[in-house]
């Protein structure tokens, strides 16, 4: 007769084992399906993106749902501080899951610091990162407080740089509570950065939710929260970042111009 035990054991150690063969193998599949080309800048445009910043406007608005203030020249934008940093720019397109395709150029001031929040939650760092052997979570690459950057893939300040992402929004419960994690894989410069990262709840206290916030994002949220459909945010942070060519790549239905 055999050791029950021992049988519940090497079950238990099998499934184990084909658990963390999937996980490996999906982190694996979402790498090698979405592998942008980021040879050739500006990139073009795919079909079916929607565009929030070219050449000629942009689809943005200010925190407070008004007309935005930033610096706008022959190729985009360029972030405009304010006194507490929170002058980010909010996408009228709202989206649930979505490839985001993002160029920019990190200036020496402040440290190059800017970012991209998506769902105005989870930020894809900017910063001036270019040379550095230790690098961390709050490096340019990183989700910023889930995961550092899996290499240093920043070039010099003044140059174009380019991110590529596909984000899948976590899943939540009627009562706001996420059911499923939601991940993200990320693409800069040619090199891919965050693989498959998965995360749960913001852990910045400085996301826009949270901090500077307005009425207008509070209504934001509120939707956000029972339908996991909500803006990108291009960060201020005190440095003069340049921006163009910004749009995203709905993955689904549920993307949808924000009417307050």
């Amino acid at each position: 007769m055999p050791n029950p035990t021992l049988s519940d054991f090497w079950k238990k150690t099998l499934c184990l084992a084909l658990w963390v063969s999937m996980a490996a193998w999906s982190s694996a599949q979402e790498s090698q399906v979405f592998r942008p080309d980021q040879s050739v800048l500006p990139a073009p445009v795919p079909k079916g993106a929607i565009v929030l910043l070219d050449t000629k406007e942009h689809r943005f608005l200010s925190m407070k749902g008004q007309a935005i203030d930033w610096t706008r020249d022959d190729q985009g934008l360029i972030a405009t501080k304010s006194e507490n940093r929170v002058n980010h720019l909010v996408s009228q397109w709202h989206f649930q899951d979505a490839d985001i395709h993002v160029e920019f150029m990190v200036s020496d001031l402040a440290e190059g610091n800017s970012g991209i929040y998506i769902h105005g939650n989870y930020e894809l760092q900017i910063f001036n990162s270019f040379g550095k052997k230790e690098i961390n979570e709050h490096d340019q690459g990183a989700l910023y407080g889930f995961a550092k950057p899996l290499v240093n893939a920043s070039k010099k300040p003044g140059e174009w740089q380019v991110y590529d992402i596909r984000y899948r929004a976590p899943r939540r419960d009627p009562n706001g509570k996420i059911t499923t994690p939601g991940s993200v894989t990320a693409w800069l410069n040619g090199q891919l950065v965050q693989d498959n990262t998965k995360f749960e709840e913001p852990r910045s206290v400085y996301h826009p939710f949270r901090y500077g916030t307005t009425d207008y994002l509070k209504e934001i949220w509120k939707k956000q929260l029972a339908t996991q459909v909500g803006p990108v945010f291009l960060q201020d942070h005190g440095s003069p970042t340049r921006f163009r060519n910004v749009w995203i790549l709905p993955l689904d239905d549920k993307a949808v111009l924000y009417q307050n």
